[in-house]
């Protein structure tokens, strides 16, 4: 499919009366679509897919779309929404520990590229920690600096792992046997009903 198709697919998977904060709604993308505006109308359907679920097809057309475009951290968004959907998402404000007290010596990128293990307390019959893998997306910039703070979103590798964590829970990344991040989890999102794992 091409770009207009590909966007008028999404479009047409929004429900109908559905509005952002800012009342955009799909009728808002056809008109843009009409002319020929295809990054806004692609704008425009990412702002109504954050303003409320949308199903993996959703978010698959328009990351294709914004390939197509080459849009290439919009694409990347879109991979990463449509993840969030198959395998849900913790919210959390994590604190990088500062240089030198862990092994890592650059900041943490921010889209969606780093894979750090997560103590959420899961235990080993042993009584030892369980870590369990979520990637790492970094809201708002393209890395966290050693020592800063910033909101992340963390997709679950084993969701069936992940459905204790609840709002307010204290959780560790680690990317070694050392605490790299300590986070407060600010919401929890499952897995959408029926989404397929593909």
């Amino acid at each position: 499919m091409d770009v207009p198709e590909l966007l008028e697919a999404a479009g047409l998977l929004v429900p109908e009366g559905a509005a952002t904060a800012n009342a955009i709604t799909v009728s808002d993308v056809w008109d843009y679509l009409a002319h020929d505006e295809w990054e806004i109308a692609l704008g425009l359907l990412k702002e109504l897919g954050d303003d409320r679920p949308q199903p993996p097809a959703f978010w698959r057309s328009l990351a294709e779309a914004a390939e197509q475009l080459r849009l290439e951290r919009s694409a990347a968004w879109c991979h990463w929404r449509c993840s969030e959907t198959r395998h849900g998402v913790v919210r959390a404000e994590l604190t990088l520990r500062p240089a030198g007290s862990t092994f890592r010596k650059g900041p943490v990128p921010g889209p969606g590229v780093l894979r750090p293990m997560w103590d959420i307390g899961c235990r080993l019959p042993t009584g030892e920690a369980s870590l369990c893998i979520g990637r790492l997306w970094v809201e708002h910039t393209p890395f966290l600096e050693l020592g800063e703070r910033a909101t992340v979103r963390i997709v679950p590798l084993t969701p069936s792992l992940w459905t204790d964590v609840h709002v307010g829970q204290e959780i560790t990344m680690h990317e070694d046997r050392t605490a790299a991040a300590g986070a407060i989890v600010l919401e929890v999102r499952p897995p959408a009903v029926g989404a397929p794992d593909g």
